[in-house]
């Protein structure tokens, strides 16, 4: 079965090889303590900025998830109010889980199919201004230069940024943001369970300011632990070494980058030739590289779904109110071409 579900997706080929290399070298049971440890999180780490050119202003810490992060954020780095800025289902989340924290917190919405002006996102309240670069309940994503202009616009404020769905599979300009996150079972082409948290310079002056510890994943501590390329409670090793051993293999995020976005594009001149299935967001300024949401009738979808299993393919469903007439496909960068091709020509008799 070939996975193109928007995560958990395809893993790279090399997963299984390098899970007995785990076992075979002990990691399985390594103590996190240890300087062997140390050795594998300062690696990993290293690997981490050079393929995906995070810069040494940002430092990266392990977390377990990209819900996790939504609290950390909530509890370490939000002091009375964060305004989040969301066009769909996860960012909607990401407010609500801030919001039972940080009651005052707000939220700004703005339709799927709309370009974001960042002049009319000023604020002159709230400290930390969350932004979902990639929603992948609806296949839409807010471009970089968004992004930065934003930040640009309101330097008082930090900007948080979820790319669960984007890191890893383009290139991100992190000194545009504050603090970005991201799961691993996505772009990284990782079982799930282990996610990224990058921070940078005036993010980790806040939280050191703030000074929360009052829980074990509070950011000060998560960072006491880091500078001794350790963490904080006992992590997914296993994650982490699978995470060093794939980013040792893989091409700069540049490339990686073009590939993912070429493949974008040629999913977007297939899908214009259909007459019975679209892209659910029609604005193609707006349309995400790594997440393609496409839209038709219910029993059209059901049946499409249903046929591409029985083929090997698992094609994701739709998110939420739209689960019964849209489904997703990741386009991720573990996907082989090959599979891509098979996947086209399975939907190509339904277009």
């Amino acid at each position: 079965m070939v996975s193109f579900y928007p995560g958990p997706s395809r893993v790279y080929d090399d997963i299984p090889r390098y899970v007995a290399a785990a076992h075979r070298k002990g990691i399985l049971s390594m103590n996190h303590r240890s300087e062997e440890f140390m050795d594998l999180c300062r690696t990993t780490v290293s690997l981490l900025r050079k393929k995906l050119s995070i810069p040494d202003s940002h430092e990266i810490y392990f977390a377990t998830s990209a819900t996790e992060c939504w609290e950390v954020i909530a509890q370490s780095v939000v002091d009375k109010e964060s305004i989040h800025i969301f066009n769909g289902a996860f960012g909607e989340k990401w407010f609500e889980y801030t919001k039972k924290l940080k009651p005052q917190s707000t939220a700004v919405t703005f339709e799927p199919e709309t370009v974001l002006h960042p002049a009319d996102l000023v604020f002159k309240t709230g400290d930390v201004i969350c932004i979902t670069q990639n929603e992948t309940s609806n296949g839409t994503q807010v471009s970089g230069h968004i992004i930065a202009s934003i930040k640009e616009l309101n330097p008082d404020h930090l900007v948080a940024v979820d790319a669960t769905s984007s890191m890893a599979g383009i290139e991100l300009n992190f000194e545009s943001a504050d603090i970005w996150f991201a799961s691993v079972q996505k772009c990284f082409g990782l079982p799930a369970g282990l996610a990224l948290l990058v921070c940078s310079s005036r993010a980790v002056e806040r939280f050191t300011k703030l000074g929360e510890r009052s829980h074990y994943n509070s950011l000060a501590f998560v960072r006491d632990m880091m500078v001794k390329h350790q963490t904080n409670c006992t992590p997914n090793v296993l994650g982490i070494y699978l995470l060093m051993r794939v980013l040792k293999k893989l091409p700069p995020i540049v490339r990686v980058g073009k590939e993912v976005q070429n493949r974008a594009a040629a999913w977007s001149k297939f899908f214009r030739k259909g007459k019975r299935l679209s892209f659910l967001t029609r604005n193609k300024d707006v349309r995400s590289f790594t997440v393609m949401a496409i839209t038709g009738n219910g029993e059209h979808i059901s049946l499409i779904k249903r046929k591409a299993k029985k083929e090997g393919l698992l094609l994701g469903d739709g998110y939420g109110a739209l689960r019964q007439t849209s489904f997703r496909i990741a386009n991720f960068p573990a996907l082989r071409k090959a599979e891509v091709r098979q996947l086209m020509k399975f939907l190509r008799k339904y277009l």
